[in-house]
């Protein structure tokens, strides 16, 4: 067995080591904790599930209370806003943040109180800030055509007015997403596609590409050959 000696003479890690300098300004600024850096703008994660569907915490003693009463979400609380804020009934989901602040003790969206004055909306401030709803995987098809709404319809006031297009109630958010020609071509599974490609390994988009074409039913299967 032979061995030999490798030099790296470009060693990062030796180099950041040796030279790093630590002065007594950064030592006071980390002793107290403060902000190493910083994020601009904010960006507020906006929840996505089913009727009744979010994630709940409890113990043995209030089990039957938290079924009873689901905390509010970020959705919930979008829906609440609608039901009495002309204002939030012209926006999108993702729109929110931008106007509303999210308050985490009460759980719920309250008007921005400062910032850029909103023309023609007295009392109303936008912000830099942005909202990013969570992903979906299409395998989970009823919470994927859910946010597919979100992201189109502007001011929905429940779950049940989401699924109701033209006075029609529909069974499904899928049916509401064809009655609204969202799901009219395949366009949105190609930008599905292209969007995994941003973060998906090759495999993964592979598994994504086999689910679209089993589960997903596009209208034109012009994939396979």
């Amino acid at each position: 067995m032979a061995v030999f000696a490798v030099t790296n003479a470009n060693d990062e890690i030796s180099q950041y080591q040796m030279g790093r300098y630590v002065s007594s300004n950064e030592a006071i600024w980390r002793i107290f904790s403060f902000a190493i850096h910083e994020r601009y703008p904010t960006v507020v994660h906006l929840a996505v599930h089913l009727e009744n569907g979010q994630r709940v915490y409890f113990n043995e003693s209030n089990a039957a209370d938290r079924a009873a009463r689901p905390p509010s979400t970020t959705l919930t609380s979008f829906f609440t806003v609608c039901q009495t804020d002309d204002f939030a009934r012209t926006l999108l989901y993702a729109d929110m943040p931008r106007y509303y602040i999210w308050n985490a003790s009460s759980k719920s969206f309250q008007r921005r109180k400062q910032g850029t004055p909103v023309e023609g909306h007295p009392n109303v401030f936008a912000s830099d800030a942005l909202g990013r709803i969570y992903t979906v995987h299409p395998n989970n098809d009823e919470c994927y055509y859910l946010r597919l709404l979100l992201v189109n319809v502007r001011g929905p006031t429940s779950f049940k007015q989401l699924r109701t297009v033209n006075g029609q109630l529909c069974a499904t958010y899928r049916e509401a997403c064809q009655l609204l020609h969202l799901l009219e071509n395949d366009s949105h599974w190609d930008d599905t596609l292209k969007d995994s490609v941003i973060s998906s390994s090759p495999h993964q988009i592979r598994t994504l590409f086999g689910i679209i074409i089993s589960t997903c039913f596009p209208r034109i299967k012009r994939f396979v050959g």
